[in-house]
């Protein structure tokens, strides 16, 4: 897949992100869950710099304690949303920068033994939509299925003037739904890996997100 004006991969140039990426992929770094965590915050904080190039701006006087000067200040903050429970350390990041604004939850989940995904819309929460700017964020970007679902059930929240979509690490099956899906979508990652084995995880990837930031699943 190559990238285009609606797709930005991060470590296409060398930076010291790349380095945040690979101690999320590696086993032995893996072991230390506080380490990961910490990782994917530090990754979706220069995801979350490199999306605010792209958004609006208006000139604002502040005072210094020696003259009056301007700034350019954010117009309107983005809404934050994330999918439970493995998106939670990579939306902390953003939230550093974006520290105004207003957080949406999904809980999405991929049924057992199989590649379907499921949206329970009942643990569904935020704030309204209606012409703001969202941004949605998740560490992997596998099929895209769950991304897709959980913005279709945002709607009922209102339709966003602007829809980002953040990811650590991506597979060119999942970008490739997402841009069926959300044509309208900006899609920002940190890596873009092979592709999908059959049981729908990236490879290399670095493994089940949810699991090493937070403990394994009964």
């Amino acid at each position: 897949m190559k990238p285009s004006d609606s797709i930005y991969i991060l470590t296409q140039e060398p930076s010291v992100a790349s380095q945040f990426i690979s101690e999320l992929r590696n086993v032995q770094v893996q072991r230390d869950s506080m380490r990961f965590r910490r990782n994917l915050e530090r990754l979706g904080e220069v995801l979350a710099y490199k999306i605010s190039t792209r958004l609006t701006y208006a000139p604002q006087q502040i005072q210094t304690p020696l003259a009056a000067c301007e700034q350019q200040h954010l117009v309107d903050y983005p809404v934050l949303a994330t999918v439970l429970r493995a998106g939670l350390p990579f939306h902390h990041g953003f939230l550093n920068y974006f520290d105004k604004s207003p957080s949406a939850f999904v809980a999405a989940y991929r049924l057992e033994a199989t590649s379907e995904i499921a949206v329970n819309v009942d643990y569904l929460a935020g704030p309204s939509l209606e012409r703001r700017v969202l941004l949605l964020v998740d560490p992997m970007l596998a099929t895209g299925t769950s991304l897709a679902l959980t913005y279709k059930a945002m709607l009922r929240f209102g339709t966003p003037s602007q829809v980002h979509i953040a990811a650590a690490i991506a597979s060119p099956e999942g970008v490739s739904h997402i841009q069926r899906e959300l044509p309208q979508a900006m899609i920002w990652l940190g890596a873009l890996d092979n592709h999908l084995n059959e049981r729908a995880y990236i490879v290399p990837g670095l493994g089940d997100a949810g699991d090493l930031a937070f403990g394994s699943k009964i």
